[in-house]
């Protein structure tokens, strides 16, 4: 559960993500706000249906450095930004495993640039 006065300050999904919006909206919350776990199953989720979203969309986690990246641009929080760019590395890492095996030079190209970008990116 969120408060509404929460999602008046992140906003709600970004429509122009085509997948990962929750995702998105998600780490817009955790930046500025502290979340409860309740330490029991509440639902049962059901993943690998050929009907969802991120079955269909080949590198689900390119939509999540996306918004990685913007989150990133929209802080100031040094530590924050510190940790952003360490689950960029991490996202941009699969994306390269996956590209490596499939021998997709665009992605290659691409991914390889961003993990440059980011192994030396400049926090202020």
């Amino acid at each position: 559960m969120i408060h509404r006065s929460i999602l008046d300050k992140v906003g709600l999904f970004d429509e122009s993500l085509i997948i990962c919006e929750d995702y998105d909206l998600w780490l817009r919350i955790l930046i500025n706000n502290e979340i409860g776990l309740i330490d029991e199953y509440l639902l049962l989720k059901h993943g690998g249906r050929t009907d969802q979203l991120s079955c269909i969309a080949w590198g689900i986690d390119k939509f999540h450095i996306q918004s990685l990246e913007k989150i990133l641009l929209e802080i100031s929080c040094i530590e924050k930004k510190e940790q952003i760019v360490q689950m960029l590395l991490f996202k941009i890492s699969i994306m390269l495993k996956g590209a490596k095996k499939h021998k997709n030079n665009v992605i290659l190209k691409t991914y390889n640039s961003k993990l440059e970008k980011y192994k030396t990116f400049n926090y202020r």
